[in-house]
């Protein structure tokens, strides 16, 4: 726990202050205690470093088992720093890998903590905004946490002699109440519909445009073809007059 705050405030959040000038709205969005669950976009490797500098709460990441099984010094070291930092070891490999994801979710999410989670299940092969996977309404459900939906946004601030240097916006949403699908975990219509909810919000605070294909699947394709993301894209997303219906709604009301 110390240090998690060690990093924040000491080893890593001044640097990252002073470099990238990260900002953040609606910070007062997240509950001052209880838990809650941050679901955001996820365009770089460094989304788990600037949003939670920019709360204070910590917030607890699912991270891959990998991060946490190496050996010798350098290991250890990886070790320390993953989980110094609010990070909990998932296993991807197995069979029952979402499964071991979402009970370690809830487990965290019953303990109080702040949950950060990216429902796309990866990183936008394109910029753009790809469906949600479903665990996070699970979650939502078996918890009763609410979802506060966050959006990264980067954007390129020039400086002299043709540089240009990254800036960071960290956009926090209004939390979502899902009690009202109480009792219903399991559903996978209430789920998806849940799901979808929470992908509109997170596309309204970033501006994305929306592509209704999970980003794992675009990226296994473009391993396996070599074709890029918006020709993989065009190729597995539906016809234009069944996207416009499948995109993501607001169900709130």
């Amino acid at each position: 726990m110390l240090f998690y705050w060690f990093l924040k405030f000491v080893a890593i959040g001044p640097a990252v202050h002073a470099v990238f000038r990260p900002r953040a709205e609606g910070t007062e969005n997240v509950p001052a205690a209880g838990a809650a669950i941050l679901a955001s976009n996820h365009l770089s490797a460094a989304d788990w470093i600037f949003m939670p500098l920019q709360l204070k709460r910590r917030v607890t990441f699912l991270a891959k088992a990998e991060y946490f099984t190496g050996t010798g010094v350098k290991g250890a070291a990886q070790r320390a720093f993953f989980s110094g930092a609010g990070q909990v070891p998932i296993d991807r490999s197995s069979a029952s890998a979402a499964e071991n994801a979402i009970q370690t979710g809830i487990r965290t999410l019953r303990e109080g903590k702040v949950l950060g989670i990216y429902p796309e299940g990866t990183r936008s092969p394109d910029g753009r905004l790809f469906r949600g996977k479903t665990g996070v309404a699970r979650m939502a459900l078996e918890t009763g946490a609410p979802v506060i939906p966050v959006a990264m946004v980067y954007s390129k601030k020039k400086l002299p002699f043709g540089k240009s240097i990254t800036r960071v916006n960290v956009r926090i949403g209004a939390p979502l109440d899902f009690s009202r699908y109480e009792g219903m975990s399991g559903d996978r219509f209430v789920e998806r519909s849940i799901t979808d909810e929470i992908m509109y919000e997170i596309m309204m605070l970033s501006g994305q445009e929306y592509v209704d294909v999970y980003g794992a699947t675009v990226k296994k394709s473009m391993d396996a073809t070599g074709a890029s993301a918006p020709d993989v894209v065009a190729r597995l997303q539906p016809p234009p007059d069944e996207a416009a219906d499948r995109a993501p709604t607001s169900l709130a009301g």
